[in-house]
């Protein structure tokens, strides 16, 4: 994806609107451990840091955990949407706020439909789950006869 004027634009919208209506994390170590925890929605990476093996880390962690990443311009006005007086290198938006239809529109699907998919999977390996469960429970009724004394009683008067 191409980073247009009109969508870094939306970007730096996004990150303030965020900033003022939910909860946003700034800076690079900020970043990493919200993406580490999972208690990122989105990660605003901005392109033009310098040297790059600071933001580096960031794309394959958002990767593993299936974070959404963008990147923004320049870190000058990444840092004054993010409501910081120096520039920024990285974001991450924890809870987006208001900002969440405008978040949806930037990364392309809604992240509530990515869950969907996995209920859907482990639906369809329900049945199978289903069909084992039945088979312990014959044996445990079979250790339960064992385990009792008092059935066993009654076989040796035989």
């Amino acid at each position: 994806m191409e980073l247009t004027d009109e969508l870094n634009n939306k970007i730096l919208e996004a990150v303030e609107i965020a900033r003022a209506t939910g909860y946003v994390r700034k800076g690079t170590n900020e970043t990493t451990k919200a993406v580490e925890r999972g208690a990122a929605e989105l990660v605003v990476i901005a392109k033009d840091v310098d040297p790059p093996e600071i933001v580096m880390h960031l794309p394959p962690l958002c990767e593993e955990k299936n974070i959404p990443y963008v990147y923004t311009k320049n870190k000058d006005d990444f840092g004054r949407a993010a409501g910081i007086d120096v520039r920024c290198a990285a974001i991450a938006i924890a809870k987006s706020g208001d900002a969440k239809k405008l978040i949806e529109e930037i990364v392309g699907k809604p992240k509530e439909k990515e869950p969907a998919k996995e209920k859907k999977k482990s639906e369809e390996e329900k049945p199978a789950k289903e069909e084992k469960p039945g088979k312990p429970e014959k044996k445990k009724k079979a250790s339960k006869s064992k385990k009792e004394p008092k059935e066993k009683k009654p076989e040796p008067e035989k």
